[in-house]
This record gives structure tokens, sequence and C-alpha cells, in this order.
């Protein structure tokens, strides 16, 4: 039964299921959101993955472990798009926390490897532009100023030529950094269900295509989701010719006019890693340190101990491709 509530997070919409069943899994539409299934060759098994969803219920976590049993699921992954903390302030009391970390326990929840990071950015929008650029460190409003004193043009670009650029520039960055990527095919299947059928069905996109221009050429796209009064960033992916005319900084500083733009309350910067070259590139716009439940497997067999060694071998697979410059 598909949900009549409206979703929460961009990856529990429809178009995001109709997304994921196009790219090969099976799909869930419960009352509680999207649960994307995952097959494991061979075996028979497969995983849930439902992330971005709701504070966890009981009644949710019941109907939850029916549904593992009904597909053959080994467990089911739970990333709840529920902020806990803020600046690293807690937002709910201790015994609201322990109550709810006891529900998951108690269910057969144990903490699991993470998809999303159990911290990110958030920049508010609702301030007045004056007031957040003067929020940003002095480097990052140099760096803006540099930018823009050397003719960089940021512009939204959803046109075929642009995209493509984007995929070119998505691989160029992932081979020069190393680290692992989705393929081409993932990302045309996500740029076709999240804007190019909801333009095509004269609706809202989801997804929006920024470009920065320096002499005429594209040097750096990101790739945005506005959903429910939020603007997210996803994907970005930027050439190491003409880096240092500072085209990011700016393009961030234009993305968060974007959303203002478009009404939008909050900017979610899609992750955090401490100590990261990127992490500090967004720490220099002074946004907040949420925190959320983090990453919860709702195990519903024996055989998860054994996939969770399989697992760890082909990360160690994945990372040493990327290393190497093997990934396509």
């Amino acid at each position: 039964m598909r949900s009549t509530k409206t979703p929460i997070h961009p990856l529990q919409t429809h178009e995001w299921a109709q997304f994921r069943r196009e790219w090969g899994n099976e799909v869930l539409e419960t009352k509680y959101g999207v649960v994307t299934i995952h097959r494991i060759p061979v075996t028979g098994h497969g995983i849930g993955m439902f992330i971005k969803g709701p504070r966890p219920s009981q009644q949710m976590l019941t109907d939850l472990k029916e549904i593992a049993q009904k597909h053959n699921l080994i467990f089911i992954k739970l990333e709840p798009n529920f902020p806990v903390s803020t600046n690293h302030q807690s937002l709910v009391t201790s015994h609201s926390r322990e109550k709810l970390l006891q529900l998951l326990r108690s269910n057969g929840c144990v903490e699991g490897k993470t998809l999303f990071t159990p911290t990110t950015f958030w920049i508010d929008l609702r301030r007045p532009e004056i007031d957040i650029l003067k929020s940003f460190s002095g480097k990052t409003r140099y760096n803006i100023r540099l930018a823009q004193k050397h003719g960089v043009k940021i512009s939204e670009d959803d046109s075929d030529k642009a995209f493509e650029k984007y995929l070119e520039l998505t691989f160029e960055t992932t081979n020069r950094q190393g680290f692992y990527a989705h393929t081409p095919k993932y990302h045309r299947l996500m740029w076709k269900h999240l804007h190019r059928t909801m333009i095509t069905e004269r609706r809202s996109p989801i997804a929006h295509l920024l470009v920065a221009k320096y002499k005429s050429e594209i040097i750096t796209t990101w790739i945005l989701f506005v959903y429910d009064k939020v603007l997210y960033y996803p994907y970005g992916a930027s050439s190491d010719k003409y880096k240092s005319v500072m085209a990011n900084n700016l393009m961030m500083w234009e993305a968060i006019q974007f959303g203002k733009h478009l009404g939008c309350k909050a900017f979610d910067l899609w992750g955090r890693e401490p100590g990261k070259g990127f992490t500090k590139f967004k720490e220099g716009y002074n946004p907040e340190v949420v925190g959320f439940l983090g990453s919860w497997d709702l195990v519903t067999s024996p055989l998860y101990k054994i996939y969770k060694i399989a697992e760890f071998l082909r990360w160690l697979i994945l990372k040493t491709q990327a290393k190497l410059n093997l990934t396509t």
C-alpha cells in the first residue's frame, strides 16, 4: 500500500521509487514510505533499505518485520530522517532518546554500516541574504568575491548538453580523487525520473542542474534537489582546470540564492565527514551541524552475520578499485 502521507525526503517520493524500479530494484511503497529491496545473487535472499523514513514506532517495526519475512530479507536497514541534535545540542530529552533506542533494540535492531553520514549540515534560508553572507568565514567570502572578479557565471542549465558535461566531470572527479561513484546509467535514470518526466508532466521537478562557466567553458556542475521547501545538494563535480578561480565557492553562494528564490526554508548539504576536504569547504558557510538517529539494521534472519562478512569484503574490493582508477 502506497503511503498517502507527504514524503519527508526526496528519497521517499514516488518519483524516487520509480527511478529505483527502472534501475532494477524491487520497490515497496508502504504506508510508512519507500523500501527498496536489493537481491543477493544466487541466494534467493535480499536486504531492504528504508532510508530517510519517519521516526520508528512499534507498529512500523512490526509491519517491517512481516515485510522482511514475506520477501525473504536478511534485514532492513533503517536510517530515519529524524534529527536528534543541532550544533551538538540535543533536540530530544535523554529519556525520550533512550526510550527510542530501547524500542529499536527490543525489536532486533543493531547498529549498522551507514549509508548517509550520521550528521549533516543545514543552512537556514529564512534569513535575509545579507545575514547569511555575513555568517560565512572571511576566507569563504573572499573566494566568492574572487570568483565574481574572474567573471565566473552560475546558471541553471537543464539541457542535455549540460547534463552530459555533468557526467563527464563526475567521472573526471572520481578518478582524480579516488572514490566510488554510481555509473552513468544510474545518473541518467535519476535525471529522467526526477527531472525530465516531471517536466513533461508539467510538474515542478525535484532535480535541477546548476553550472559554473569560466571563459564560456563549464567547469563545475551541481545537481540540486528541491522538495517540500528544502534544498538538497546530493551531487557535484568539477574540473581540475581553472580551479584557482574558486568556482565552487561562488556555486554554493548562488545555490543558496537559488533555494531562497524557490521559497526553500533550509539547505541540506547532504553529509558531513569531519576531516575531509569537502567537509571543510562546507564549514566555511557556517552551517548548523544536525545529527540523526543513525543507521540501524532490523535483523530478521540468522544469515545476518555471514552477510556482514561478505559486505566487508565487497567494500574492500570497491575501495581498492577506486584507488586504482578502475571504476566506471
